[in-house]
């Protein structure tokens, strides 16, 4: 009996022995997915498999892409990418004999990940939509990423607020000399939240120019949403010009319109004053919108003159204007010739005794003379105002028919009329 607990007490001593020792391993071998994990992160690959060729095919099974917002100021498409990755490390595979599991989960800042760029990205920021990774037994590892991308994409924009156009979004990875990372793209894209703000996302698609195996784009068809822009830039213009038009029917003389008309003008031009920061930028194909504000003050500007200078000659036939009133050349004359007339009657008084019905008619004939003179001036500002009157409907005639046609024209070639713009200049 003492003997048996005597080899007992050696047998646990032995096994202690060569546990501290480590030189007992069949038994003490982690088996667990976790101390898989450990085992490859031990082996330490930070840096890009390298095969035979020197490159490396990186699999996008699936993309997925986000419009973020359209800057019209700056020219810009901000665009959000999520792509699934796929690529082959054969030093990460295992035995399933050593590990008997078909997949583990690694941390990503212990293995090698491709970085993805926007070729004709300002700035492009990629991040890891999660901070693992999955690997398979084959060594076949799987992961996801976020780009997020300010694309400077020279939008057209001459038909705003009726613009539409297409971005490219060129997406690429680091290769150099035939060493380096190549992209195979599958046939999965997505898109998701088109809608943003004045601008909607109408189709992207994928494609590669030319035979380039190194130059894949998303092509992404963007139009302008009309009605707002419509109604705080196109409406408040067509309006002030129609309160223009209408404006004919007050009265020439008075100055009410010429009040109205001023008040127009300043109305217009705060206007553009406020929008100046919200109007679209300006690039090959600017914005007719601009040329439309301009010829719509032209046309404020000038119906307002006409109407002062109209105006002005309805009150005293002038078309210059003087700080000198107009002299009247009749009323000098009249008034040299009584004068005279005067004179002549007070020497006649001197020598001749005139009677009752002598004296009478020369005191009333300067009253006759005053009130001839005034029905003359009448008749004359009554001339002038038929003139003024005259030229006034011939100006609105005019200017309503210029300026519906004005508006009829601008409104196909805002409509109508296509500007090209060559989007693939980063290329070359």
């Amino acid at each position: 009996m003492l003997s048996f607990c005597t080899s007992s007490v050696w047998k646990a001593v032995l096994l202690l022995i060569l546990q501290t020792t480590g030189c007992w391993h069949a038994e003490t071998t982690c088996k667990t997915r976790r101390c898989l994990a450990e085992m490859l992160i031990k082996r330490g690959y930070s840096s890009q498999p390298q095969s035979e060729n020197c490159s490396l095919v990186i699999e996008v099974p699936f993309l997925e892409y986000q419009t973020l917002s359209v800057d019209t100021k700056e020219l810009m498409l901000i665009s959000q990418i999520r792509a699934d990755l796929m690529w082959m490390d054969e030093e990460l595979a295992w035995n399933r004999s050593d590990y008997p599991f078909d997949k583990v989960t690694l941390p990503v800042k212990n293995v090698w990940t491709p970085e993805i760029l926007v070729t004709n990205g300002i700035s492009t920021t990629m991040k890891h939509s999660s901070s693992d990774l999955l690997l398979l037994q084959n060594g076949t590892v799987m992961h996801s990423v976020i780009i997020n991308a300010e694309v400077n994409c020279e939008i057209n924009l001459f038909n705003f607020p009726f613009a539409g156009d297409s971005c490219p979004v060129a997406i690429q990875t680091w290769n150099d000399d035939g060493c380096g990372t190549k992209l195979n793209f599958h046939s999965r894209l997505k898109m998701v939240d088109g809608s943003h703000g004045d601008w909607q996302t109408d189709d992207i698609s994928l494609l590669q120019q030319g035979d380039r195996d190194d130059r894949y784009y998303i092509m992404v068809q963007l139009s302008v949403k009309y009605l707002n822009p419509f109604i705080t830039l196109m409406l408040p213009s067509i309006l002030l010009v129609l309160a223009d038009v209408v404006s004919f029917a007050l009265p020439l003389g008075g100055g009410e319109r010429c009040s109205f008309k001023v008040t127009l003008v300043l109305s217009f031009t705060m206007f553009l004053i406020i929008l100046n920061n919200e109007l679209p930028g300006d690039s090959t194909c600017g914005p007719i919108i601009r040329t439309h504000f301009c010829i719509c003050l032209v046309l404020l500007v000038l119906s307002m003159l006409v109407s002062m200078v109209l105006t002005g000659f309805a009150n005293n036939g002038s078309l210059i204007f003087s700080c000198w009133p107009k002299k009247d050349s009749r009323q000098e004359n009249t008034g040299n010739k009584a004068e005279t007339e005067d004179e002549e009657v007070k020497a006649d008084i001197s020598v001749i005794k005139l009677n009752a019905s002598e004296g009478d008619s020369g005191m009333l004939k300067p009253l006759v003379d005053f009130v001839e003179e005034l029905k003359a001036q009448k008749a004359e500002s009554e001339q002038y105002q038929k003139i003024a009157e005259k030229a006034d409907k011939i100006f609105f005639w005019f200017y309503l028919f210029f300026g519906t046609t004005y508006f009829i024209a601008m409104f196909c070639v805002i409509t109508l009329y296509k500007c090209t713009v060559n989007h693939f200049e980063f290329w070359y």
